[in-house]
């Protein structure tokens, strides 16, 4: 009993820290309709965070084995540690698109605030440290500059949204939450995935190599695969991609 009073303090704590702030929004993003109309493949765009630690490998080799393209978003703290695993994206161009995830993994909001445990930046300059800081690193290892932003907790205010816009960022946000961080377990993270709509921007971690979750997220994709449905890179579709924001 009281283990389970400490997780719910634990959780409860958690949530009031993300919603501590008024008006921040976490941007939802879907595909825009499908031009051949009902008649054509279903698709869904898939991206994976990889935040800071390790690369998990059963998906990198899923992707690579089954050719499924992803957009993969990377700290400066992640490069720093799997410069190898760069090489391995590099080499596979029509595979992977590799986009901004910040310089440490810190939420991009603009006002002083902790969302899941984690400091935001507090302030416009420390929001375009965090933006800058990632891009820079992705184009020092030898990667095309970035186009797409995802911040930490996809967290956002108003204000340091329309900033990272005006940094000539598109926000990378997400219909289907795939793996709960990464910290559901394997089947309700494949079940999640599996059960993605056509036009779904399907959101994963990529980094957690020694979390059930992986082998889920894994699971998912080849699922979808099975089912018919296409996978397409974020700078795959044009600028119509529809943006809005939910919470």
């Amino acid at each position: 009993m009281k283990a389970f009073a400490l997780a719910f303090l634990a959780a409860t704590t958690l949530a009031q820290s993300a919603s501590a702030a008024p008006g921040l929004v976490e941007p939802d993003l879907r595909l825009p309709s499908n031009p051949a109309g009902k008649s054509a493949q279903p698709r869904v765009a898939l991206t994976l965070d990889a935040c800071s630690g390790a690369t998990d490998m059963r998906i990198l080799g899923t992707l690579i084995e089954n050719r499924i393209p992803a957009t993969i978003f990377v700290t400066a703290r992640w490069l720093k540690r799997n410069g190898l695993v760069v090489e391995v994206m590099k080499a596979h161009p029509d595979l992977f698109e590799i986009e901004d995830h910040g310089a440490m993994h810190v939420p991009p909001i603009d006002v002083k605030v902790s969302v899941y445990g984690l400091a935001a930046a507090g302030s416009e300059a420390a929001v375009a440290a965090e933006v800058d800081g990632g891009a820079k690193a992705i184009e020092a290892h030898g990667l095309p500059a970035p186009h797409w932003f995802r911040g930490a907790t996809a967290k956002y205010s108003h204000s340091s949204m329309s900033q990272i816009r005006a940094m000539g960022y598109r926000i990378a946000g997400y219909s289907v939450n795939g793996d709960g961080g990464s910290l559901l377990g394997a089947a309700l993270a494949e079940k999640r995935i599996r059960n993605a709509k056509d036009g779904d921007v399907i959101i994963a971690h990529i980094n957690q190599p020694t979390h059930s979750a992986g082998a889920g997220v894994a699971r998912g994709i080849l699922d979808l695969k099975a089912k018919g449905y296409s996978f397409v890179r974020l700078n795959d579709i044009p600028d119509e991609m529809t943006v809005g924001a939910t919470n």
